[in-house]
């Protein structure tokens, strides 16, 4: 049995983001973790300055119809005035002065682009919601969702503009809902059809494809029952994933010209989507338009393979690398017997004590790291830049990670390289650097990781040199960087 203390420590790390100074612990731990849970619009983020999907992607086919419009005027004026075109953006980095016409080409094409802007905004937003949050298990939660159906912003200006649009639509509305409602909204996404390129997938004899001669993409299809369902060798064949592309032809995002629906938004368009009835793990699909897919997605989400998908990760990430397997049984057991009930698998983890017996072996991965320096010296970043150089260093770049499949979660394998922790040294000293109003380094340690604190790291943040050492070692004890 924990003593109460050390409860709360644990609640604070391995479910939430860390102690702020000062941070009050009364009461049962386990309650705090649930009352943030129930608490009314608990994944939202009540930012209305953001803009949604359809008016972030507005905003960059714009731009991009203004660039190619400077473009064309411009090559227009320099055949005009020289008999050529203009040269290419790629040699107008250094125009020949004097040589009005590619310098103004270059300052048009070096001109801020929006999704840049809205990204830097979206990051903010984040920033900030995960460091004034009580404990920040909800946010945890957000960032778990969020990396289970990632996408990346260097796939395209679209999946840049849309990333941040895409977790506060898709994720966190459905972070504590049902598993089958966060699927259906996440394979709808503008940025989930650009990144995984379903938006150009045509089914060989549709029209469009009759027309085109274009073929199908299975990105998506894969990357539903590999990642985002059912898991690797969970009994799927090749055959599932070319049927269920084929179900997911015509989903995709629409164009500028606003002919599918509002411009920027999810579209079905039936010129591309495969005629046919599809058999995905024996169950034939014969529903009309975008109900077909709908469809095997909502039985996808309750195939028994994908309630031991989400366990496995669930455990994995908030408690062990290697998870008690009856901890993991129990939460597939909730999440099959919820019909994917999300809040009701967040509960079970928080009332099950194998979850919180492990030692606190799991290294903070960057953004967990970088947010509980934040909260732990009572900081509320103005600007997110610093912390996204922060998260560029570390590894773990915001909305960008290598693959469609996310980060990893086997923590010290990903995180704790002797490259990586020497970045950690380095950041934690500039970090430490710039504190001038925070409480002693003593009494924060008290706050902040007191109840776990070994001798050593007493000895340690009591004998540094500078107060700006002290916050140093702080952060870079095993307590801190550990949970």
């Amino acid at each position: 049995m924990l003593a109460a203390d050390q409860a709360w420590a644990l609640a604070f790390n391995r479910f939430g983001f860390g102690a702020r100074p000062g941070g009050l612990r009364l009461g049962d731990p386990r309650q705090g973790l649930l009352a943030e849970l129930d608490a009314a619009d608990a994944a939202r983020l009540g930012r209305p300055d953001l803009p949604p999907t359809t008016k972030a992607l507005q905003a960059v086919y714009d731009d991009d119809w203004r660039r190619k419009q400077e473009r064309d005027r411009l090559e227009a004026a320099a055949i005009a005035t020289h008999g050529m075109p203009a040269p290419s953006v790629a040699a107008l980095v250094a125009p020949p002065p004097g040589d009005a016409a590619p310098a103004a080409m270059a300052m048009a094409m070096n001109a801020p682009r929006p999704e840049q802007q809205i990204f830097r905004a979206e990051a903010q937003a984040r920033l900030e919601q995960a460091c004034s949050a009580p404990i920040g298990y909800v946010e945890r939660l957000v960032a778990f969702w969020s990396n289970h159906f990632c996408v990346s912003v260097d796939k395209s200006g679209v999946c840049r503009a849309a990333a941040g649009a895409f977790e506060r639509e898709a994720i966190r509305p459905h972070a504590l809902g049902r598993f089958a409602d966060m699927l259906r909204a996440v394979e709808q996404h503008p940025a989930m059809l650009a990144f995984l390129d379903n938006a150009q997938s045509i089914g060989p004899n549709s029209l469009a494809g009759h027309a085109n001669r274009r073929g199908l993409n299975e990105n998506l299809a894969r990357e539903i029952l590999e990642l985002h369902t059912m898991g690797v060798g969970s009994g799927y064949a090749q055959a599932d994933v070319t049927q269920l592309a084929f179900i997911l032809t015509g989903w995709t995002i629409v164009g500028r010209d606003g002919k599918l629906g509002e411009p920027g938004g999810f579209a079905f368009n039936p010129n591309a989507h495969e005629p046919l009835a599809a058999t995905v793990r024996g169950r034939l699909y014969v529903e009309d338009g975008v109900a077909q897919g709908e469809a095997a997605l909502a039985d996808l989400a309750r195939e028994p393979a994908t309630a031991r998908h989400i366990a496995t990760k669930f455990a994995r990430h908030f408690v062990a690398d290697a998870p008690d397997p009856g901890l993991v049984a129990r939460l597939a057991k909730t999440f099959r017997d919820s019909d994917g009930d999300l809040g009701a698998l967040a509960r079970a983890l928080v009332a099950d004590d194998a979850a919180w017996r492990p030692p606190a072996t799991k290294v903070r991965n960057p953004w967990e790291l970088t947010v509980a320096a934040y909260r732990a010296f009572g900081r509320s970043p103005s600007d997110a830049g610093p912390a996204l150089g922060a998260l560029d260093l570390l590894g773990m770049p915001l909305w960008r990670p290598g693959g469609p499949n996310g980060f990893s979660d086997d923590s010290v394998a990903a995180w704790a390289s002797p490259e990586g922790m020497k970045t950690r040294v380095a950041l934690a000293q500039r970090f430490a650097s710039q504190i001038k109003d925070a409480p002693s380094p003593t009494a924060l340690l008290e706050d902040v990781i007191g109840p776990t604190a070994s001798e050593p790291t007493r000895q340690a943040v009591a004998r540094a040199e500078s107060r700006q050492q002290a916050y140093a070692l702080l952060i870079l004890s095993p307590e801190f960087q550990r949970r």
